[in-house]
């Protein structure tokens, strides 16, 4: 299985990495083979909600977007990682998914596989409602098999989330698809 894990966290070596490098390995051991795009690193423009690419056409925004249509279109799975900002998922992270919507289409008829990577440094049993409600949304409307969820609550420093059993069930989540 081709799998592309969007990686929305500005901090390359933050716990959000964390898990999204466990997550890779069990996936890589199984025998998958992974993509992965750190966003904050790349050029990435805001969709500006011109339409002009009739919702399933090309973008008139030429920038690194092109690169992740072309890996997602070519992949079976979309693996989102991100940090819980203000109780929803990165901008870096967000402004990838709205410009999806030049090739929603696309990806709805792939039935692709989809999980979620978070951390937070709040473990309150409620902290990630937001995000998992918006994470549902995503993958009901886009038509996308979910195969789990990693949420990382008390994973405030990296130390913090070496230490706890996130990225364990990381690896295993990707090493169980």
């Amino acid at each position: 299985m081709k799998i592309v894990i969007l990686q929305g966290s500005p901090n390359k070596k933050g716990s959000t990495n964390i898990l999204a490098e466990s997550f890779s390995q069990g996936a890589e051991a199984a025998g998958h083979s992974v993509v992965r795009f750190d966003l904050a690193e790349m050029n990435i423009r805001p969709c500006t909600g011109c339409v002009a690419c009739g919702y399933e056409g090309p973008c008139v925004l030429h920038d690194d977007n092109q690169k992740i249509r072309e890996a997602v279109l070519g992949a079976d799975m979309i693996v989102f990682a991100t940090p819980l900002y203000y109780y929803g998922m990165s901008a870096q992270l967000k402004t990838v998914i709205d410009r999806f919507c030049a090739y929603n289409s696309s990806i709805t008829a792939k039935h692709m596989k989809s999980a979620l990577l978070a951390v937070a440094w709040n473990s309150d049993n409620w902290t990630f409602d937001a995000l998992e409600s918006h994470y549902r949304t995503q993958v009901r409307y886009l038509d996308l098999q979910d195969q789990g969820m990693i949420l990382g609550r008390g994973c405030g420093t990296p130390s913090m989330t070496k230490h706890s059993k996130y990225p364990d069930l990381a690896y295993k989540l990707g090493n169980q698809l």
